[in-house]
């Protein structure tokens, strides 16, 4: 448990284990669905702020956000159908994982300043500190654990 007195939580002694905060949501690949995604997840900070007292800096909070764009932006341009976005976090991190309906496993270029296009996955093994990708039955889930304080 913990006691809020002018903006500062002070830990009484009495914490105990709770499941992380879940939220999912699935999108149709119509226009405006990554926009969406990202105002998602945006909500699910928030949520993280306030009912977990999360201390999620703008940077930690553009860059989870950019986690998100790149993983939801792979699965509108990979998949040939739905997807879903699952976020769960808690006070220090947040696992971000993308279910689409593709069995084709992502690659994973190596860096190249010169290349156009294809850092997404680049992007997002330099921001988490975990990335791994399967095959599920109805395709593949990637899912990406991002630390909120560096």
């Amino acid at each position: 448990m913990t006691e809020h007195l002018g903006g500062e939580v002070i830990p009484t002694g009495f914490d105990v284990p709770v499941e992380p905060l879940r939220r999912a949501a699935h999108y149709t690949g119509a226009p405006g669905c990554i926009a969406e995604a990202r105002a998602f997840a945006d909500r699910f900070l928030q949520q993280l702020r306030t009912e977990w007292c999360a201390g999620v800096d703008d940077r930690a909070g553009g860059e989870l956000l950019l986690v998100v764009s790149e993983l939801v932006t792979n699965a509108d341009r990979h998949s040939n159908g739905p997807y879903i976005l699952e976020l769960e976090g808690t006070d220090s991190s947040v696992v971000v994982s993308v279910y689409d309906s593709s069995t084709a496993l992502p690659r994973r270029f190596p860096k190249n300043p010169e290349r156009v296009g294809r850092h997404g996955l680049e992007i997002v093994h330099a921001l988490a500190t975990e990335v791994t990708v399967e095959r599920v039955p109805v395709g593949k889930r990637v899912r990406a654990v991002f630390p909120l304080s560096r």
